[in-house]
């Protein structure tokens, strides 16, 4: 490896190879600050960048790894986080104006995991405000922009999450999921995401949106990576009471069983919130029909009625934000953007009852969807994001407004939604360009806890493919 493509080679190549000695801890980080001289302008995709904190750490990395101490799989990696996990003693905005100068009295269970794993953190990144969108828009800290196109949204709530992975600022990074927020700015921005099983991974110490849809995943640029990184995330905590205590088997070693034999249900839905575009449905055709070359069983897929799926989750995104929020907004609403404070403030006029009907109904929705949408298959296929990605300006509902924006915006979450609802594991992986030259994205949905399937598909798929080897340029 050259100095000069370190930036562009994956996680786990770079873990690799600091491991063996071959590159140093600050190799890697000097690599990675260089690319965000160059792409933090473009993009806006750091809030907090700890030029001089990361090379100490990257320095103390290598000290350790020269006296024989390794602290695990991802020694010495240079990585970013959403700004919405805590570290103890340091600033925690959450996208917002109203803890712009909060600290942390704990550091997230999450962090906590990539610290014993060796991580160097080069800063924080940007996203939606308290995570509450699905574009990337932010008024307070500016909009976070596409590496490919820098008047395209990322996608959000993860929006600097995606964005620095795919500009090869960070070989892997931290975001969240309550409705879309890691594999929506992983299809925008064309790198992988995943939204594990509800409960595999711990929320402790991570900004809530919603504590009954919130999930905490990684995003990186290949499928290993990604499964490197889950591995050492997921897990049992006792600070998060929802966490599983099932077994974590090890993702990276199941990767390499291929897709000979397993059964893919394929989707292409063509109704909700948005109507599916021809190129995007044609995209994950081709990609389903390339797994079908590779020795898979491609059929097509039964869907639930994924509008009751979407409202459920709408219900308690509402209610549960509106009662985390209530205090703030009681006292300083200005402080919000407008749009986000609308969002929340809707949760105080459900009633109760329809709250309650929206848990009640949780249980039901997974077994039907087991039932339907799984009956034969081994994992189910569909887009990720339904329409090619917009402009910035296009989905802008703070400086526009009418239906037909609001209709958009609501149509990034028509897919991605309703499997928080579901709490099932999904898988976001690129498969190909739009006409813009935007990413798009497909989406592989397992069984509770079936991450190593997802992942088996994904890494199949990708060895394929080239897609999550294109850099924006």
């Amino acid at each position: 490896m050259r100095n000069d493509d370190l930036a562009l080679e994956d996680l786990t190549a770079i873990a690799d190879a600091i491991a063996e000695g071959r590159i140093t801890s600050v190799e890697a980080t000097e690599a990675c600050l260089a690319r965000t001289k160059i792409w933090q302008p473009r993009t806006n995709a750091f809030l907090r960048l700890y030029e001089e904190k990361a090379l100490e750490q990257a320095r103390a990395m290598d000290r350790e790894l020269a006296a024989g101490k390794r602290r695990g799989p991802l020694h010495g990696v240079p990585m970013a986080h959403k700004d919405m996990y805590y570290r103890k003693g340091e600033l925690s905005i959450g996208g917002s104006a109203i803890r712009r100068d909060w600290t942390a009295p704990v550091t997230a269970t999450a962090l906590q995991k990539l610290d014993a794993a060796g991580v160097v953190e080069l800063g924080f990144l940007n996203m939606a405000e308290f995570a509450a969108g699905p574009t990337g828009h932010n008024v307070h800290h500016g909009h976070c922009r596409n590496p490919w196109d820098a008047s395209r949204v990322t996608g959000g709530s993860s929006s600097g999450s995606g964005a620095s992975v795919a500009a090869r600022m960070v070989y892997g990074a931290l975001g969240s999921d309550t409705g879309g927020s890691i594999r929506l700015p992983a299809s925008a921005c064309g790198v992988v995401g995943m939204k594990a099983t509800y409960g595999r991974v711990s929320r402790a110490g991570a900004v809530a949106r919603s504590w009954s849809l919130d999930h905490v995943g990684p995003l990186t640029r290949t499928v290993r990576d990604n499964a490197r990184m889950l591995g050492i995330l997921a897990g049992h905590d006792p600070e998060d009471s929802t966490t599983s205590e099932k077994p974590v088997p090890d993702y990276e070693a199941l990767l390499e069983g291929g897709v000979g034999g397993l059964r893919i249900g394929l989707a292409l839905p063509n109704d909700g919130p948005a109507a599916l575009d021809a190129q995007v449905g044609a995209a994950v055709q081709a990609a389903a029909d390339a797994l079908g070359q590779l020795g898979a069983r491609v059929t097509t897929a039964r869907l639930p009625d994924f509008t009751a799926l979407y409202r459920a989750a709408e219900v308690m995104v509402k209610c549960e934000a509106a009662a985390m929020h209530r205090p703030w907004m009681e006292e300083t609403p200005e402080l919000y953007a407008n749009q986000v404070r609308s969002r929340m403030e809707a949760g105080f006029f459900i009633p109760a009852t329809h709250y309650i009907d929206a848990l009640r109904l949780r249980s039901h929705f997974v077994k039907e969807f087991l039932a339907l949408a799984m009956d034969g298959v081994d994992a189910v296929m569909l887009p990720a994001i339904p329409f090619p990605i917009p402009t910035i300006e296009e989905t802008d509902t703070e400086t526009k407004g009418g239906p037909a924006v609001l209709k958009m915006v609501a149509g990034f979450t028509g897919l991605t939604r309703p499997f928080n609802t579901l709490g099932l594991p999904a898988l976001s992986v690129p498969c190909g360009f739009d006409s813009n030259g935007a990413p798009i994205g497909l989406q592989l949905i397992g069984r509770p806890f079936d991450e190593a399937l997802l992942y088996r598909v994904g890494h199949a798929y990708q060895g394929a493919t080239d897609f999550h080897r294109k850099v924006p340029a």
